[in-house]
């Protein structure tokens, strides 16, 4: 399947949102802080990347991110629960429409989640999805659970288009690969944005009509694990 994205850098005004780096690790009840170092930013980097190649790479969000929770222990049992967010609805814009081919008085629902893996928010999720061309069944769980819309329409065998892909955090600065950067105090602690990537996708059915447009902005909730030990 041919995917169509861009990669943006925008961490200039996500800087003014930080955070200091801690994990949730309901196992073993612990909160360990990443110390600010080259190498702690540069293995943010490489996790960032791989974070964003994965979810380009997978049709689910959800299980990609359940994975994700799996693999960096991140809770245990290492599932992914949305809690709704029922205020704040956000209309759907012309171009919306455009893109999810439904005419300008066709229903179309909002809702908003938070997914969390335990205790800790990976992702705030903005979801614009068209009742009509889902079951009953699904838009009954969608009006009155809070189950992953992406788990909820799973039985479509759905395909996701990913239409831009925003990274809102660079780790390290521009430059820095021509330029030294200046000693850090060892007993520093790296601070992060509270929000590190962004996703906008559109999700379709197997014949290719699109029910779902998405906007997937992604927490410093996703490095919440004890840094790797030289």
């Amino acid at each position: 399947m041919l995917r169509i994205y861009k990669v943006v850098s925008a961490c200039g005004a996500a800087l003014l949102w930080c955070l200091p780096v801690y994990a949730d690790n309901s196992a073993a009840g612990r909160t360990p802080t990443w110390p600010d170092t080259f190498v702690t930013r540069v293995e943010a980097v490489a996790l960032l990347q791989t974070l964003n190649g994965n979810l380009l790479s997978h049709d689910s969000a959800t299980l990609t991110l359940e994975r994700w929770c799996d693999v960096h222990r991140l809770a245990s049992p290492a599932r992914i629960v949305a809690v709704r967010v029922l205020n704040g609805e956000k209309p759907v814009s012309p171009e919306q429409r455009r893109e999810l081919g439904v005419t300008p008085t066709e229903p179309i629902r909002y809702r908003r989640v938070r997914l969390l893996c335990g205790t800790v928010v990976l992702s705030e999720a903005d979801n614009w999805y068209v009742p009509g061309r889902l079951t009953a069944e699904m838009n009954k769980l969608l009006d009155s659970t809070d189950v992953p819309f992406g788990k909820v329409v799973q039985e479509l065998h759905f395909r996701r288009h990913t239409l831009s892909s925003t990274l809102l955090w660079v780790p390290l600065p521009e430059g820095w690969e021509m330029n030294p950067i200046p000693p850090r105090d060892p007993s520093s602690v790296l601070t992060i944005p509270s929000e590190l990537l962004q996703h906008r996708a559109l999700l379709t059915l197997p014949d290719g009509t699109p029910f779902s447009e998405v906007v997937e902005t992604y927490t410093g909730g996703v490095l919440a694990f004890r840094v790797p030990a030289p």
